[in-house]
């Protein structure tokens, strides 16, 4: 069966309705049964239980869920309550954050227009758009949304704007000749109408050949469903972190409860201790740590224009190595803007008008009268390019409205596809004059002088070779050209389509969708990051390949393609392909998300911006889908992980920057976390293979865990951002959270820890005081770990910078940290709840000083690190 544009409205109207014309009342109520409503159709929502128990997925949260299972059969009913708090607090966090980020965004339906004009029974009546069927004859008006897939009927000078399906910026001039090609890409079928696009000028109808999830909108909606979300690289290494962390864990843990064996203690009461030591060895706060880092990162965000829809996406963004983005609206302004006029023989940039030239000052007054769009408080009425004459014209001082009101339209030739031309009548100066805009060929070819300043004279060759010459030139870099000429005609002329020769040539003016003034910057600084930005999008090569190389995207014309070019590729060649390609053009839905796809395998997270419904797919498949929320389609938010409130490009790298520092945060925690557990477990192992009574209490393990070892976690999640982050490469997909040099810091950090730990131990138990010792082994692991939170800030020394004091959440929850360890061992009170006793001031001293030597040590060994890695 031929498609719908290979064929006449005629033709498609009898295969649909039968006969040529419109519905009666008997076939709307059979198409409605048999094509049901104009609707698309949403995808299942996740309900809020459905959300809170996928918070319970983590390896780790399942350790724990078992650990305090183990606990309380034990008998061990405290340490099992505590955890059982901790991560539902944590899925508590999770699903509020991802239900409050659902409800700001609106539903898939308001895509559709609210109504449409449709011809039934003999007259034209207005229904909504969801009740518009198969066959029906919907009528068109500038201004209107179209609500289904139809071929054109007849039509009047229409332009659609079709750059939410397409990409392509300008409006698509539609016209009603049957199409013989097999394959037309969507841009290029000018005989049809798409759902989600408008008219922006001219008149027409069509008849409806799809509704609902059958047009090409509801088409990618139905691909958002087969595509397959992608889980963050932070999502995916702490499910590995998790993992080998337990196993670790459990290794010390079998081995600790082995060496319990062999000195004759009792099993269960070394199995408990050994399920004890394992919960506080595993950071159960961790997941509620990254929650409330990732959850201030969304705050941070939103003041900055970005709103997270996924939390794990925050952190996402810093390990992007691919940015594919869409053009119009996202790399563009996504309106179009007059750039350059040829006038007297000259190009001259529009901003340097001068409107005391007679010629500069005469094309510009001609393009606003010839002209059928409006201004009107902000409100742009009519085409585009028309629009953009008149906003020149503003910006150049001058009132279109005046110069409207001034010379006045007295007749008229209508903008026609066939003719390319469009032509008014005004009295100018006392003389009644025709001034014709249309395509600088049709044009070219009408001309019979030319005026240069003051002057009217013959054109002569040379001349037409400098305006073909010019056009040439406007065209390879990406503008749209309009010719203007005029004539003078009598006074009692009524203009006829016969009048339009012999004209006078008066200049060219060029006009393109021009780049946000931010992309280059933003451009440059992905690169600077090691981040590669690729241009996907559905407008023209050349257009595409001008904005792209204005914006340092582009560097040579062969990096550049079409999208026919990847049509009959395989994966594998695409694999390939996409290295040396970095703008494609006249893609299509299935395309871009084989592209991202492409850079997928290839081992890197892709990012993937757009606003058009045409992105949705790939801004799904995308490993970080970036939404634009003023101009975006509410199908592209909907597939988006993060949306932009201002459209801005430089949005995204900002977010980049920040997903990196929240990085380098959380991992700033763990390493915090882990090095404090390491050194308490030493500490344990050490008293155990030397006989030495256990330092800690359980409590004493949950007090750290709980209070003094969160609170400074979650500061250093929140350390302030740095723009050095910018200055490192992507880390790659697959490296994980516990590296070489990672599991060294823990180690080295925790020993230092573990070994002042068990000098205060020793100093406390002379004399066989086990009280003493364990409250004092207790004071030093809980001050080192409150410390050891500075040690933490950074990779490099910081104890004699500024940085050391730039983090005022740290240094509360190091006071408060300490005042609550203070007052544990000085309260009487309290000591029987934590299994201490008193500290006079030489012992409180003794335990404040040999938790403080931490410091030293770890910052020396970090500058001794630095020198290692410098030398290599």
């Amino acid at each position: 069966m031929k498609n719908y544009y290979q064929l006449s409205a005629e033709e498609t109207m009898k295969e649909l309705n039968g006969s040529t014309e419109p519905l009666t009342e008997e076939q709307v109520k059979e198409h409605k049964e048999k094509y049901g409503p104009n609707e698309l159709v949403e995808g299942k929502k996740k309900t809020i239980l459905q959300i809170f128990l996928e918070q319970y997925k983590d390896f780790l949260v399942i350790i724990l869920i078992i650990a305090a299972i183990v606990s309380g059969f034990m008998g061990d009913a405290e340490s099992a309550a505590v955890i059982l708090i901790v991560i539902t607090m944590n899925a508590i966090l999770g699903t509020v954050q991802t239900v409050k980020a659902e409800q700001s965004l609106a539903s898939l339906k308001k895509l559709s227009g609210p109504e449409a004009k449709v011809l039934r029974g003999g007259s034209v009546i207005q229904i909504p758009s969801s009740e518009v069927t198969v066959g029906d004859t919907v009528m068109l008006d500038a201004g209107d949304y179209i609500p289904a897939d139809g071929r054109i009927i007849e039509c009047t000078s229409l332009k659609v704007d079709e750059s939410a399906l397409t990409g392509e910026s300008l409006g698509v001039e539609k016209q009603t000749d049957i199409i013989n090609a097999d394959e037309v890409p969507l841009g290029d079928r000018v005989n049809m109408v798409y759902s989600g696009s408008f008219v922006t000028y001219g008149r027409g109808s069509f008849v409806v050949t799809a509704i609902g999830m059958e047009t090409e909108v509801g088409k990618i909606a139905s691909l958002l469903k087969t595509t397959s979300e992608k889980r963050t690289p932070l999502q995916i290494n702490l499910d590995q972190f998790g993992q080998k962390l337990s196993i670790l864990i459990l290794v010390f843990c079998a081995i600790l409860f082995g060496i319990s064996i062999f000195r004759g203690d009792n099993i269960g009461d070394a199995f408990l201790f050994a399920v004890a030591l394992a919960v506080a060895a595993i950071p159960e706060a961790l997941s509620s740590i990254v929650t409330i880092v990732l959850s201030f990162g969304t705050q941070k965000m939103a003041k900055e224009h970005a709103i997270m829809r996924k939390l794990q996406a925050v952190e996402g963004l810093g390990s992007v190595s691919i940015i594919c983005s869409d053009k119009t609206g996202t790399l563009t302004q996504n309106k179009m803007t007059v750039e350059d006029y040829y006038v007297d023989g000259l190009r001259i940039k529009a901003e340097d008008i001068d409107l005391n030239d007679p010629s500069q000052s005469r094309l510009l007054i001609s393009s606003i009268l010839c002209n059928d769009s409006s201004n009107t408080d902000g409100v742009e009425i009519g085409d585009p390019t028309e629009t953009a004459l008149l906003n020149i014209a503003t910006k150049l001082g001058l009132n279109p409205d005046d110069v409207k009101a001034k010379y006045p339209r007295e007749s008229e030739n209508p903008f026609d596809s066939d003719r390319k031309l469009m032509a008014t009548k005004h009295t100018m100066e006392g003389v009644p004059t025709m001034v014709v805009k249309g395509a600088v060929d049709v044009l070219l070819d009408r001309m019979v002088s030319i005026q240069i300043g003051n002057e009217v004279r013959p054109i002569t060759p040379e001349d037409r070779k400098k305006i073909e010459d010019m056009n040439q030139e406007f065209s390879r870099s990406g503008l749209r050209v309009l010719a203007f000429a005029y004539k003078v005609v009598s006074d009692e002329l009524e203009l006829s389509i016969e009048d339009e020769y012999d004209l006078i040539f008066l200049g060219l003016i060029a006009m393109m969708d021009p780049p946000r003034v931010e992309s280059q910057a933003a451009v440059a600084e992905c690169k600077r990051a090691g981040i590669r930005p690729i241009m996907i999008t559905g407008d023209h090569k050349v257009t595409a390949a001008a904005i792209a190389k204005r914006i340092g995207i582009l560097q040579d014309e062969s990096e550049a393609c079409e999208g026919a070019v990847i049509e009959n590729m395989s994966d594998e060649e695409l694999k390939d392909f996409v290295e040396g390609i970095s703008v494609y053009a006249r893609v299509s839905p299935e395309h871009k998300i084989r592209i991202v796809r492409a850079w997928q395998d290839k081992g890197n997270i892709v990012a993937m911006t757009g606003d058009g419904v045409n992105d949705a797919p790939a801004l799904k498949q995308a490993d970080i889908g970036v939404a634009m929320g003023i101009t975006g389609s509410e199908v592209s938010k909907d597939a988006a992980a993060m949306v932009l409130t201002d459209d801005n490009f430089a949005t995204i790298v900002k977010a980049v920057e920040n997903g990196r520092n929240l990085y380098r945060n959380i991992k700033s925690a763990i390493q915090f976390l882990l090095s404090g557990n390491f050194g308490a477990i030493l500490a344990v192992l050490y008293a155990s293979i030397t006989a030495l009574p256990v330092p800690f209490a359980p409590v004493h393990l949950l007090f750290i865990n709980l209070l003094t070892d969160s609170l400074p976690a979650i500061a250093l999640g929140l350390e302030p951002h740095s723009m050095e982050v910018m200055d490192e490469k992507p880390r790659p997909m697959n490296e994980s959270i516990l590296t070489k040099d990672f599991l060294i810091k823990i180690g080295t950090e925790g020993l230092s820890i573990g070994v002042t730990t068990m000098i205060a131990f020793l100093i406390g138990y002379h004399g066989e005081n086990e009280l003493l010792g364990s409250t004092m082994a207790f004071a030093t692991l809980c001050s080192a770990r409150l410390f050891h939170g500075f040690n933490c800030k950074s990779d490099r020394p910081v104890v004699f910078s500024k940085r050391v004091v730039d983090n005022k959440w740290l240094i509360g929850a190091f006071l408060l940290g300490i005042v609550l360890i203070t007052s544990v061992v000085t309260i009487p009170a309290l000591h029987n709840i934590f299994q201490v006793q008193s500290l006079t001031f030489t012992q409180l001293l003794t335990v404040y000083g040999l938790a403080a030597v931490n410091i030293p040590v770890i910052q020396l060994l970090k500058a001794i690190r630095m020198a290692l890695k410098k030398r290599k």
